[in-house]
């Protein structure tokens, strides 16, 4: 299931220079806004719920997903050094978890905790709304990066794919077209933030905790599936 040498290789790719600044910028963003609506406002539960809800869960995460989880192959198999790794002694469906496993740990490193620092600071936690959209971060990681990584492994155009999903179907088509927010992998996520939050803190999803769980896994589990599928289907030169 892990390969500590593809994941090592796999996390130092993620963390090089150019893409650690860019998943450091958007939580950066979300403490700046976090901090200096406090110093404004106070704590307060409404301004918790529409900063963590409207942009660390809707935008940063799937964001961070996208650099992750097509960043976690995508170079790979465009610049082609994806064959020394192929010619290896690694089984591929191994290569796969492996690299999902790393994705949604840098996701989580870089949404999930930046959510739950924020939620704290914009409201100390009041009604569990912090805690609430750390796990949504957090579950909503684990579908992103699968569901980027299989992108990664299926087109040469994953990131621009990737940012069609998140800002053109999840963003624009969900408040627009009247049941496409079901469809999301933020709503999914959702329905657990709805369920840990006291009642009354504002918290509502488009799907049941039902529902969004047995999604999220499908999502996740679909995803890896074929990814590792597609990554078989890739020959070396003299193979069978």
């Amino acid at each position: 299931m892990y390969h500590p040498t593809v994941g090592r290789l796999t996390l130092r790719a993620l963390l090089g220079r150019r893409r650690a600044l860019i998943l450091m910028a958007l939580p950066a963003l979300l403490l700046l806004i976090s901090v200096l609506i406090r110093t404004q406002t106070g704590a307060d539960d409404r301004a918790a719920a529409e900063i963590l809800g409207g942009f660390a869960l809707a935008a940063m995460v799937p964001l961070i997903g996208v650099v992750a989880g097509t960043g976690a192959i995508g170079p790979e198999i465009d610049d082609g050094s994806v064959v020394y790794l192929l010619s290896k002694p690694v089984k591929r469906h191994v290569i796969i978890t492996t690299k999902l496993l790393v994705a949604v740990g840098v996701t989580m490193l870089f949404t999930a905790l930046p959510t739950l620092v924020a939620g704290v600071i914009l409201g100390g936690n009041s009604q569990r709304i912090a805690v609430a959209y750390a796990a949504a971060a957090a579950v909503a990681s684990i579908a992103y990066s699968a569901v980027f990584l299989l992108m990664g492994t299926v087109s040469r155009n994953a990131v621009v794919l990737g940012l069609v999903y998140a800002l053109v179907w999840e963003a624009l088509f969900g408040s627009l077209v009247p049941g496409a927010r079901a469809l999301s992998i933020q709503q999914w996520g959702l329905s657990i933030a709805e369920r840990i939050a006291a009642p009354g803190a504002g918290i509502e999803s488009e799907v049941g905790l039902a529902a969004g769980i047995i999604l999220l896994t499908v999502a996740t589990v679909g995803a890896t599936w074929y990814a590792g599928r597609r990554l078989r289907a890739l020959t070396l030169a003299g193979e069978a």
